[in-house]
């Protein structure tokens, strides 16, 4: 719908990888429906992973001991975060929308992005106790996790070698979006597209269009473990 606001966290250091191209279908199908779309390009922005104290501009806190966790409260509760912090914080305040693409590491999120989280996402900011999961305070967004795999989608389903592929959403649906309060759509996997046709990797983008043209529609998965581990 017009007027809606969608934030793409990106993290794919080529722009013509299956994930580059995910991405650009979203900005234009996004685009197309009236939506105003920002992205964030984490490994063109060079951003910073790592939660150091030079999070923190001015003063700290508490200059004996340094605990980033209450630093970064303070800091964000003073205005004293640093800029690249304070930059993504605005872009995640006005979204309606989250949409994290990424290729699986790991069983995970490439560092960069662990680190857009560990770092953006700060008390006071997107959480803070009890203020968390249902009433965590990035309540009222959506976000969705899009994402390539190496493995095959036998080797991630319930009885494959690696598991049922939502055990390793968990962590990062869960334990991060839904901890600050956000509701989270059905993830958007792409199993495997190194060892697929081109006209599979195309299906694959062509699927991606066709979802998106209905995403506001959808309703966010049930956020228990059940939908995680039943």
């Amino acid at each position: 719908p017009p007027g809606r606001k969608v934030l793409i966290v990106y993290a794919h250091q080529e722009p013509k990888s299956l994930n580059g191209s995910l991405k650009r279908v979203a900005v234009e199908e996004l685009s197309k429906q009236g939506c105003s779309v920002t992205v964030s390009d984490l490994y063109a922005m060079q951003f910073e992973p790592r939660a150091t104290r030079n999070d923190v501009v001015g003063c700290v806190y508490n200059s004996e001991e340094f605990d980033y966790g209450v630093e970064t409260w303070e800091a964000y509760k003073r205005g004293s975060l640093s800029n690249d912090l304070i930059e993504e914080q605005k872009k995640v305040q006005e979204a309606d929308l989250l949409i994290f693409q990424f290729p699986l590491y790991w069983f995970s999120m490439p560092a960069i992005m662990k680190g857009w989280m560990d770092r953006v996402l700060v008390q006071g900011f997107a959480h803070n106790f009890p203020n968390c999961y249902d009433s965590g305070l990035l309540k009222n967004k959506l976000a969705l996790f899009s994402f390539t795999t190496g493995g095959s989608r036998e080797m991630y389903a319930k009885g494959g070698i690696s598991g049922d592929i939502r055990y390793l959403l968990w962590p990062m649906q869960h334990g991060i979006m839904h901890f600050c309060g956000v509701k989270v759509l059905a993830p958007h996997i792409c199993f495997a597209p190194e060892y697929v046709s081109e006209e599979k990797r195309k299906e694959m983008l062509t699927a991606w269009a066709q979802r998106l043209k209905t995403l506001w529609k959808e309703e966010p998965i049930n956020c228990s473990p059940e939908w995680y581990f039943d």
